[in-house]
């Protein structure tokens, strides 16, 4: 037969249930994120290597400003 619980006692358990598969994720991939060690490979010295940095930072910007003005515009709910 099988115990009957509570919505409480559900949610409580969900709840260690979720936190204990987050924890175990987060030591999983622990590992898999670690830096590479030193190589061969890389830019030669004296040339100039180019990093497109202005493509994703405008957009984040725009978003930005758009979500602040947003905010700003939104009447406060009391």
């Amino acid at each position: 037969m099988v115990p009957a619980y509570s919505s409480a006692q559900l949610r409580l358990t969900m709840k260690q249930l979720l936190i204990s598969f987050f924890t175990l994720c987060l030591l999983l991939a622990g590992p898999a994120t670690q830096a590479q060690g030193p190589g061969v490979g890389g830019p030669r010295p004296g040339v100039t290597t180019e990093v497109p940095l202005d493509g994703g930072a405008s957009l984040l910007l725009a978003a930005g400003a758009a979500y602040g003005l947003r905010k700003l515009r939104r009447p406060r709910a009391r």
